[in-house]
C-alpha cells in the first residue's frame, strides 16, 4: 500500500490531477476485488449494460453490510466517490483512499455542512464523477431495505443526471451487523436501468425516492437465488 500511496501523492503535489485520479480508481478497484476474492466471496453482476457509459451517474443501493462499498468498487463499472458517514474519516489508510477516489463525508448531526456536502456531490456529478448514495442511511441487519432518507435522491434534481437503482443481495452474509465476523458468502449485484432526468425531473424527492426504493425491493424479491 506504501507504494501506490507515495505515486497519488507525488501526483498530487505535481498537479497532475487527472492522473492521480484514474491511478486511485484503478488501485482501489484491484484491492476491492483481491479483497473480496481472498475472504472466498462470488460476487455476480447483472445489468452492467444499464450502466451509462459516460456523463454523471448517480448510483442508489439498499446497504446490508460494511463490504458494500467493495462490491461497488470492485465490480461496478465506472469509477464513482461515495457519500459516507463523517465517522469514517478516524479509520487512517480506509479514510485517505476514499478521499482519494472523491467520496464525499457528511455529518449527519450538522444540518449546514449536510447541505455543503450535498452541493459539493452535485458539482461533482455535473462534472461528469459518478457517486454512491445508500439511502437508508444505515445498514440493514435482516436484508429488508429501510425506507430512504429523501434527501440525498436531491442530487439527481440538482445535478440533471441518471439515477441508476443497484440491488445488492445476500451481502449481509459477509459480516452480519453487529459481528466482527468475516465469513465468504455469494452475493448478487443487480444494476436496473436508469431513470433520466427527464422522466423523473417533474417528481419531488419524496416520490423518487420512493420509486428507486421500489425498484431496489422488486429486485430482492424476483432474484433472492444466486
Amino acid at each position: 500500500m506504501l507504494i501506490p500511496r507515495f505515486k497519488l501523492i507525488r501526483l498530487n503535489r505535481q498537479g497532475r490531477i487527472a492522473e492521480r485520479d484514474a491511478c486511485a480508481h484503478a488501485i482501489a478497484r484491484k484491492w476491492a476485488q483481491s479483497g473480496l476474492r481472498m475472504n472466498g466471496s462470488a460476487i455476480r453482476v447483472i445489468g452492467i449494460e444499464n450502466v451509462p457509459q459516460t456523463g454523471g451517474v448517480l448510483f442508489v443501493a439498499n446497504h446490508q453490510s460494511n463490504f458494500d462499498i467493495p462490491i461497488f468498487v470492485g465490480h461496478v463499472p465506472r469509477d464513482k466517490g461515495f457519500i459516507a458517514k463523517l465517522e469514517l474519516l478516524k479509520v487512517p489508510t480506509f479514510s485517505r483512499w476514499m478521499k482519494y477516489i472523491g467520496c464525499i463525508f457528511i455529518d449527519r448531526k450538522d444540518p449546514r455542512q449536510s447541505l455543503t456536502a450535498i452541493n459539493e456531490a452535485a458539482e461533482r456529478l455535473k462534472t461528469g464523477h459518478s457517486i454512491v448514495i445508500f439511502p437508508e442511511g444505515t445498514r440493514s441487519a435482516d436484508g429488508t431495505v429501510a425506507p430512504f432518507k429523501a434527501g440525498g435522491l436531491r442530487l439527481g434534481l440538482k445535478a440533471g443526471v441518471p439515477i441508476v437503482p443497484v440491488t445488492i443481495s445476500g451481502s449481509k452474509n459477509i459480516m452480519p451487523k453487529g459481528t466482527s465476523i468475516i465469513r465468504s458468502a455469494k452475493v448478487k449485484v443487480i444494476v436496473s436501468p436508469p431513470l433520466l432526468w427527464e422522466d423523473y425531473k417533474g417528481m419531488d424527492s419524496n416520490q423518487i425516492s420512493e420509486k428507486v426504493r421500489n425498484i431496489i425491493i422488486s429486485n430482492l424479491v424476483t432474484n433472492h437465488v444466486i
